[in-house]
């Protein structure tokens, strides 16, 4: 996300060389989701440039490649686990979560396989699980089983907050054609350990995004008077306003939660190089 297009010049400075672009994102929000790795494991080296541009607290939520969940669905991919493993090595402690996230149609019954993937993977990372059937949220029965086997591994359940986008038809090209392809499912607000994370999906209207993610800002402030560490990802359909949404639901929760540490300090466009020093881009 460091690179979307409605961003640069307006919230991040324009033009930045691939090497600073994820280092003026750090200074608007301290944690992204790494959706990109789902469709290509990444070089190493690729990797390292990024831990380079980010201090160690900041979070990674990683999303683990297509071929591990959706093409092989957790079964028989140990050597393609074993090359995206190896290559997010250099996140060292920025790989805050590993995000399995499965397909709509990973039901009950395919719980098993989920249960044994989790089981074989090493210890020293942490996890956590998207699931999309309806079953899971609509089952107790099966709510009840996915809960015991993320238990067991110590795997959090992510749940992606689509109420708000859905409970009225969309009004942009951008929000009809998510529309046709988020997950319309329940709100689910239970952590299962002490780092829950949060998807949320407003609308390309700042002021109906806001108002959908209120319970959203107490459930948060709540997590964190337990002693737990969430993070949480804003979206909208075009992202174009998500940077900003973002500092500002972090401020509402800081509404509540005085002592909560302010975000860092955003580069604004400004702050980039200057044309004498601009390098040389075709971008």
């Amino acid at each position: 996300m460091w690179t979307h297009t409605p961003w640069q010049g307006r919230f991040l400075p324009h033009p930045l060389p691939p090497s600073e672009r994820l280092r003026a994102y750090a200074t608007w929000c301290d944690a992204v989701e790494g959706n990109t790795t789902f469709y290509a494991t990444p070089a190493r080296s690729t990797v390292e440039t990024w831990a380079e541009q980010t201090g160690p607290d900041f979070r990674f939520v990683v999303k683990l490649p297509k071929p591990i969940t959706h093409e092989r669905r957790l079964t028989g991919a140990d050597e393609e686990l074993r090359v995206f493993l190896d290559a997010i090595e250099p996140l060292g402690p920025r790989a805050h979560t590993l995000w399995i996230q499965l397909p709509g149609s990973f039901g009950p019954n395919d719980v098993g396989a989920l249960a044994a993937f989790l089981h074989r993977l090493p210890p020293h990372h942490r996890y956590a699980v998207e699931v999309r059937h309806r079953a899971f949220f609509d089952d107790a029965r099966a709510t009840g089983l996915l809960e015991r086997v993320l238990g067991r591994a110590g795997a959090e359940w992510i749940p992606f907050d689509t109420t708000a986008f859905f409970d009225t038809p969309p009004t942009s090209d951008a929000e009809r054609d998510a529309w046709t392809k988020k997950p319309r499912v329940p709100r689910r607000a239970t952590a299962l350990t002490d780092r829950p994370i949060v998807r949320y999906l407003g609308r390309d209207d700042v002021t109906r995004t806001v108002e959908g993610w209120r319970p959203w800002v107490a459930t948060v402030a709540g997590w964190l008077r337990e002693g737990r560490s969430p993070t949480v990802f804003l979206h909208t359909p075009d992202n174009a306003e998500a940077l900003p949404l973002a500092r500002r639901f972090h401020e509402d929760v800081r509404a509540l939660l005085p002592g909560l540490e302010p975000l860092p300090e955003p580069m604004s466009p400004s702050d980039g190089p200057s044309p004498d020093t601009e390098p040389l881009t075709l971008f």
